[in-house]
């Protein structure tokens, strides 16, 4: 019987370390879902991209590996006893959730659904927080952490200055002027 596996993230932004768990969990299901979760949220430093261009970010990266994947996004909605049939009525059917995060663990495990667990890859280099932060800092280091054509899709949206812009306040922009 083929087998459906979803996978769960914010993907802000879509980096190395998601590309290699997708890799391997392609290889135990017949059908990937990709969740992008958060989907409502954008232009912060927590969720710089929208939920169209973590969309793109992940199609261009899976189908450089000539992957494929159903990659749907999920708002929140703030009330955990609901997130599992929240998250299905946007979602085809699936037999299992490849998941660490504690919360969405037990959340889907309370639902009946198989979890499996995955090796975190160099966690300490791929951490989204960290990706963010080097890219506020205009720091060049953030391009070798995600797939080529992430780094593409953060150069069409104007990804790095966004960060920037929704990070500074009004008093830091009047001192980068009295220092220009």
């Amino acid at each position: 019987m083929p087998m459906r596996g979803m996978f769960l993230g914010r993907f802000q932004p879509f980096h190395n370390g998601h590309l290699s768990v997708l890799e391997t969990i392609r290889e135990e299901v017949d059908r990937l879902l990709v969740v992008v979760g958060s989907s409502q949220y954008s232009h912060s430093f927590e969720n710089p991209f929208t939920a169209g261009e973590r969309v793109w970010m992940i199609e261009e990266a899976l189908k450089a590996k000539d992957m494929s994947a159903s990659i749907i996004p999920v708002p929140d909605i703030h009330r955990n006893s609901l997130w599992v049939s929240h998250v299905e009525t946007f979602v085809p059917p699936f037999e299992v959730c490849y998941m660490n995060n504690p919360l969405p663990k037990r959340l889907f495990r309370e639902a009946g659904y198989e979890i499996r667990t995955f090796d975190l890859v160099e966690r300490d280099r791929f951490e989204a927080t960290r990706i963010r932060e080097m890219m506020r800092r205009e720091d060049e280091g953030w391009r070798e952490l995600v797939p080529v054509e992430v780094a593409r899709v953060v150069d069409e949206v104007d990804g790095v200055q966004r960060l920037h812009d929704v990070t500074c306040s009004d008093s830091s922009q009047a001192l980068d002027a009295d220092f220009a």
